[in-house]
């Protein structure tokens, strides 16, 4: 059913998928760039037509009646911006519990232009030792989907040039909206940004 209705969301929205979806059973999927709310019912129509189903972060203000249990029933997991507590160790746990999982995180942490990516992306794939896949939406090619699995090598200024690289021609929904993969000041360890990335 999840696949009919993913095929259905990207032929009322005119995208297609490109590349083909990780064969890892547990990975972090960044969904980049994050530029318009059409992100959403995009990247859950790509992940459902690919026989994904995906997690992803959303601020617990959204989870108010009549929307919260709409929004787990389709992957949400709940974030307090003011307490993030434990956030990248609980996720981490859950991606290294061996059962299949795709956190999908959108670096940016907002739909506007923001000074540059969060880094809870790697934190959690490098403390669950699992792969990061690349996954992308791009509005002037009107195509969504997945490029490079890599594994976070700890230089964290070595992968990001290697994902900066593969996201240079990508554009996002909103083109004049999109990030640049640089790191904001938050460190690579230690407590996790607002929105673990």
């Amino acid at each position: 059913m999840r696949r009919q209705v993913g095929r259905a969301v990207l032929a009322v929205l005119r995208y297609r998928i490109v590349g083909e979806p990780p064969e890892a059973p547990a990975y972090v999927l960044v969904a980049a760039p994050h530029t318009s709310w059409l992100d959403l019912p995009l990247m859950l129509g790509i992940a459902w037509s690919s026989g994904i189903v995906p997690g992803f972060l959303a601020k617990k203000e959204l989870f108010r009646p009549p929307f919260g249990a709409m929004l787990r029933g389709v992957g949400a997991i709940q974030v307090d911006r003011e307490d993030p507590g434990t956030l990248v160790a609980d996720l981490a746990a859950r991606a290294a519990s061996g059962a299949p999982f795709a956190l999908v995180i959108a670096p940016e942490a907002t739909r506007g232009r923001a000074e540059g990516w969060k880094t809870g992306f790697y934190r959690i794939a490098r403390e669950a030792d699992v792969p990061i896949v690349l996954g992308f939406v791009d509005g002037p090619t009107r195509t969504g989907g997945f490029g490079p699995t890599i594994r976070p090598s700890g230089d964290l200024a070595a992968d990001l040039e290697t994902i900066c690289a593969y996201y240079a021609d990508k554009h996002g929904v909103v083109p004049d909206r999109a990030s640049p993969v640089v790191v904001r000041s938050e460190p690579v360890e230690g407590a996790p940004g607002p929105t673990a990335g």
